[in-house]
């Protein structure tokens, strides 16, 4: 782009025959770059904004926020904040053990604990659908981050959509059998639940012929089904006579 508008620029001149600033005149009409004392070359107005419109422009960095940022940076690893000896230790030795030195996977483990404890059962409950959705909602938030950075990582798509669906699936569940647990989970881990769509399929002609043609077939089905259906009816009630009558002949005779 920058070639082609500096060949522009250079043909208007030559047409116009008005050299400019830094410009010379040669043989044959021929425009050239004139050089000062220090080397440096001298270029038109012209050719000066050409190259302004080429440049690139630079953008600027979006900062987004992450779902680790409400993580105080002086709190201990996971594999460390429970071990005795660790308010004996060097400050130094306490910095390298802490968030501020972490990578993300450490700080993941600690906030997929944190949201474990609060739907949780029971201190000993590891597997259950609560905590099964807590784990999932961790790892679907690093998705999105990770894609807000890295638009086109289509593997890490398909394994937060995948993340999404078994979610689905858990809360679709939890919603069915234990409704007071549904929403407690759903108002601890800030999920918004949507109910999914109606099933709606298209109609077409031969949908509705299709349709049309079955119903037919049901209706003729039913009406050959109609006197067997009848007589199986009378049988039950003359049975159902029968057991009577017998029964108030035990009763007449018991009395």
């Amino acid at each position: 782009m920058l070639r082609l508008g500096l060949r522009g620029a250079l043909g208007w001149a030559r047409s116009c025959r008005l050299p400019g600033p830094g410009w010379s005149g040669g043989a044959g009409g021929a425009l050239r770059l004139q050089e000062t004392g220090d080397g440096r070359s001298v270029y038109s107005p012209l050719v000066q904004t050409t190259r302004g419109y080429a440049r690139p422009v630079k953008r600027r960095k979006q900062v987004f926020t992450s779902h680790l940022d409400d993580l105080p940076p002086t709190m201990m690893k996971k594999d460390y904040a429970n071990v005795p000896i660790i308010d004996k230790v060097d400050d130094v030795v306490k910095r390298l053990l802490s968030l501020e030195m972490a990578s993300q996977r450490e700080k993941v483990k600690i906030k997929v604990q944190q949201l474990i404890e609060k739907v949780r059962r029971s201190p000993s409950d590891n597997g259950s659908f609560e905590v099964q959705t807590a784990i999932l909602t961790a790892k679907i938030q690093t998705h999105q981050e990770h894609l807000q950075m890295h638009p086109k990582d289509k593997s890490n798509r398909r394994r937060m959509l995948m993340a999404i669906d078994r979610r689905r699936k858990l809360l679709k569940y939890l919603r069915r059998t234990r409704y007071e647990t549904f929403e407690h989970t759903c108002k601890q881990l800030g999920i918004q639940y949507m109910l999914p769509p109606p099933y709606c399929r298209r109609m077409t002609r031969r949908w509705a012929a299709k349709k049309a043609f079955c119903l037919k077939v049901f209706n003729e089905v039913q009406k050959l089904k109609a006197p067997e259906r009848l007589k199986q009816r009378r049988e039950w009630q003359a049975k159902a006579r029968a057991a009577k009558k017998l029964t108030l002949q035990s009763e007449g005779t018991s009395v």
